[in-house]
């Protein structure tokens, strides 16, 4: 399938038509899109449940890229809904026809030594040219370290995962570990790949803030999966979220503190409430039968507070809450953040996770010591992806 959007950029190019990257505008939907561009809603209409909730994942500010032809009639779009999925649109004779596919990127590790001349952000900024390592690196540290005690010269030293789509950084960076000098001191932080969450080098959760499941259900009826291939329908499918089967009516609750942002009809998903909360995380509730009378855009809710109740609104095969979890816009499984978690890691995962550990410092302090003279830079990383957008 990677191939076929392939060949249809090549004919577009022959064809000298232009691929435009835009930014998908707030309030339009799946169906908007498909009514702008004079396609017929059937196209939607005829998906699969699971398509369907993936039109639904399309976010305001999501980048897309479309062509057309000489007379402006679509040729084809691609929409990102998750770092890793994209809906494809193409036309196909005098229809068009629907897709999922996997975005292409490539994917690099660095380690970089940055001394304080400002503030960490800015300096962080100004070294590599990438705001959301920044931001990231700033909510890694958030509640553990104090960064006004730094001085000019103080240094940091961040190993990052980041990827790279047709030569821009994709996405948000993964910190895979970190130290902060202050005044001779150092503040280390490691992120366990059990669970996604920051720790210290003895093993303490950095990570504060833990999640609830938002509903006593029955069972799980579809579990959280980022990309798969499926063998028979020979194309990739998406889940992002759980679904929890549960008795039509059931209250649903707010996974944590938080402040509603949405609560209204979203497409296949039905009746949604969103609720953002602290560190850049995002909870989706679908599928309700009705909301908690007195809630509204702007409210604030405390965990475990009643947000509304189990239903099939939308595109559902029976009742139950899809739950969605997001960081900084990225669909995360809420299995890692809901199950029980501990403040402090014990026995053979505390003995994994420290010997895990001790490399991730070593190299840090070689970094430190002996610091790299150059930082990433996207022109010469082989753009792999040049036409599998």
């Amino acid at each position: 399938m990677k191939y076929l959007i392939c060949i249809l950029l090549i004919v577009s190019s022959l064809f000298s038509l232009e691929v435009k990257k835009l930014s998908w505008p707030k309030g339009d939907t799946f169906l908007t899109f498909l009514q702008e561009n004079n396609i017929d809603n059937k196209l939607y209409f005829n998906l699969e449940r699971e398509d369907k909730e993936l039109c639904s994942e399309i976010r305001a500010g999501a980048t897309y890229y479309e062509t057309k032809n000489d007379k402006g009639e679509l040729v084809q779009a691609l929409i990102e809904v998750s770092e890793e999925i994209q809906l494809q649109i193409y036309k196909d004779g005098d229809g068009y026809k629907f897709s999922t596919l996997p975005i292409i990127f490539d994917e690099v590790v660095e380690t970089v030594t940055i001394p304080i001349t400002s503030s960490p952000y800015q300096d962080i900024l100004n070294t590599t040219s990438n705001s959301e390592l920044a931001n990231e690196f700033i909510r890694a540290y958030s509640g553990s370290v104090n960064f006004k005690y730094m001085r000019k010269n103080d240094t940091i030293t961040i190993k990052y995962r980041q990827r790279i789509r047709l030569g821009q950084y994709h996405g948000t960076p993964d910190i895979i570990s970190a130290v902060v000098k202050i005044r001779n001191k150092e503040y280390f932080i490691f992120k366990n790949e059990d669970d996604g969450k920051y720790y210290n080098e003895a093993g303490k959760s950095l990570t504060s803030y833990f999640f609830k499941i938002p509903l006593t259900y029955t069972r799980i009826s579809s579990p959280f999966t980022r990309k798969r291939w499926h063998p028979i329908l020979k194309r990739y499918r998406a889940h992002l979220g759980i679904d929890y089967a549960a008795p039509r009516g059931r209250a649903i609750h707010s996974a944590a503190d938080g402040r509603i942002v949405f609560r209204g009809r979203k497409g296949g998903y039905g009746n949604v409430i969103e609720i953002v909360h602290k560190n850049g995380y995002k909870t989706l509730y679908a599928h309700q039968s009705r909301f908690k009378p007195g809630l509204r855009v702007g409210s604030r809710v405390r965990q475990g507070q009643t947000i509304g109740y189990v239903g099939t609104t939308g595109v559902s095969t029976g009742p139950h809450l899809h739950f969605g979890l997001y960081k900084n816009g990225r669909a995360i499984n809420p299995a890692k953040m809901v199950r029980v978690t501990k403040s402090i890691l014990s026995g053979n995962a505390k003995k994994k996770f420290l010997k895990y550990t001790k490399v991730l410092a070593k190299e840090l302090e070689e970094e430190r010591k002996n610091p790299t003279q150059k930082v990433l830079d996207l022109k010469e990383i082989p753009n792999k992806s040049l036409l599998k957008v």
